[in-house]
């Protein structure tokens, strides 16, 4: 399985109080932040930090959490295609040894001091409840995705009402059907959604038993069967790719899927950090 980006990573703009610009027109140097871990020690990381400079991610420790961060400009980073990817290959090399909180994407601190007194003290227990609800799970996506025309052809095919208000428009003008036609779409739009509501159950029902929790999340196309997210033992990953795998050779047919993962598990944490609280 190849690793995808997360779909819930906002652009904000993450900063604490107090920045200041070193030089004229020139942003001060902070930290931005990747994740939170349980990591007791200072360590660094091989992959390179956001945006392009080389700088080493590394720890801001705290106790037995950490904060891994690179240093970065005091900026708004732009919500792009390689921002994103720089962020989230951060985010894989730490997740294949560590469990971890993403943090929203475009966070950044003034120090790595304001990390500790602002981020890891007062919410200590928070992230470390976090952890353990997190700890040994990774997070895996599935999208399903009708064929073209299958699911209207099943509506007409199954959907006697829809198979009659269709032939009753043969032969007449777009004027003269106007408001059957409208009737028609309404009628053709109900019948899709309680397919889709079937699809998507079917689905879910084959996956469940393997997932710690699951997330759907919204449809953003008239194809889109099912966005759902998956939080799932690391144990259960052979029998959920199993699963998956089952799933297209019987739906194949009328159903293309979509399968990604491990992914950083924000939809089920992604770390806010309001430094102004």
């Amino acid at each position: 399985m190849n690793a995808a980006l997360a779909n819930a990573a906002d652009r904000t703009v993450q900063r604490p109080s107090g920045d200041r610009k070193t030089k004229e027109n020139e942003p001060a140097e902070g930290r931005y932040l990747y994740a939170i871990i349980a990591c007791p020690e200072p360590r660094k990381f091989k992959t390179r930090g956001i945006g392009e400079r080389g700088d080493v991610v590394h720890t801001v420790n705290y106790r037995r959490l950490a904060a891994a961060v690179s240093a970065s400009p005091i900026i708004e980073y732009e919500n792009s295609r390689r921002n994103m990817m720089a962020h989230t290959v951060v985010l894989e090399e730490i997740m294949a040894e560590c469990d971890i909180l993403p943090v929203r994407f475009g966070t950044v601190a003034t120090s790595a001091d304001a990390i500790e007194n602002h981020l890891l003290a007062p919410r200590y227990e928070e992230f470390n409840a976090l952890l353990e609800d997190m700890h040994g799970r990774i997070e895996l996506g599935l999208k399903a995705f009708w064929h073209e025309g299958a699911a209207f052809e099943e509506v007409v095919r199954e959907n006697e009402r829809i198979r009659k208000l269709r032939a009753a428009l043969q032969g007449r003008s777009l004027e003269e059907t106007y408001y059957e036609r409208i009737q028609l779409g309404e009628e053709v739009e109900k019948a899709m959604n309680l397919i889709r509501a079937r699809d998507e159950e079917a689905i879910l029902s084959r996956l469940k038993p393997f997932s710690h929790k699951t997330r759907t999340n919204k449809i953003i196309s008239d194809r889109m069967v099912l966005n759902a997210a998956f939080l799932i033992d690391r144990e259960n990953g052979a029998a959920m790719d199993e699963a998956v795998k089952r799933l297209d050779e019987d739906f194949g047919d009328r159903l293309m899927f979509k399968y990604v993962g491990p992914v950083p598990p924000y939809n089920f944490v992604n770390i806010v950090v309001n430094w102004e609280a």
